[in-house]
């Protein structure tokens, strides 16, 4: 089996995108980080499925052509309606019955190790049961991966986005047999104290590459900016 990776995105100017961002950085810039960290996101999957040949979506939230023109490169998947964890569940099926292992990311941790990904890859190409996960900082998670399929009523039974997602996960999913393996905790970006967050974990990379080194030097400036300008107004 080779597997597959989903990258969930939302388009901007068609959804939302990183609200709590926008409100400490403006809408544009937080739109234009968002897509830059998708494009850093986007190359590590890439690099980390080459060795083991695993196939790369852009699972996309809106139905419809128009999003077609944002996000390229890769085949597309809608995510389907419904809360989050029916769409992860949809998406995530799809990929185990087409390629016999399917990896879930999210667009907003540009900074995750593209070697680890490839060896989370390569431990789920495997006949036995097993799951991968690497969670966040806040509670939440920013990769899952497993080679069976998952009842929907488990992905249904989190509540996303909380302090407790994670430990939810872990218990909704603990008795459908798994060997786990588990990545390194990173953080999401989600409001602008996470952006410094970003920037030294991917300093903090054994081998960075470029695209996410150059999203860390302009995450610093966009840093620096936000910085200065709230001096300015408190002048």
């Amino acid at each position: 089996m080779t597997g597959a990776i989903a990258i969930f995105v939302k388009t901007p100017g068609l959804s939302p995108v990183k609200t709590r961002l926008a409100a400490c950085i403006g809408q544009h810039a937080a739109e234009d980080w968002y897509l830059a960290a998708a494009g850093a996101v986007a190359e590590v999957a890439r690099t980390a499925a080459m060795p083991v040949e695993s196939l790369i979506y852009w699972a996309i939230a809106e139905c419809g052509a128009r999003w077609r023109v944002c996000w390229t490169g890769f085949p597309q998947l809608a995510q389907g309606e419904g809360e989050l964890g029916a769409r992860m569940a949809r998406v995530h099926t799809y990929l185990v019955e087409q390629h016999g292992f399917g990896v879930l990311v999210g667009a907003d941790a540009p900074q995750m190790d593209a070697a680890e990904v490839t060896v989370m890859l390569q431990w789920l190409a495997s006949g036995q049961p097993r799951a991968a996960l690497g969670p966040a900082r806040d509670g939440g998670f920013w990769l899952f991966g497993s080679n069976r399929a998952i009842d929907p009523a488990l992905w249904n039974s989190v509540t996303y986005s909380r302090a407790d997602t994670l430990q939810q996960f872990e218990l909704a999913l603990a008795h459908c047999g798994f060997d786990w393996m588990q990545a390194a905790a990173l953080s999401d970006v989600d409001v602008a104290a996470d952006l410094e967050r970003c920037v030294a974990e991917i300093a903090a990379l054994p081998a960075a590459l470029p695209v996410q080194s150059a999203l860390a030097i302009a995450t610093q400036l966009l840093i620096d900016r936000v910085a200065e300008q709230r001096e300015q107004r408190e002048q």
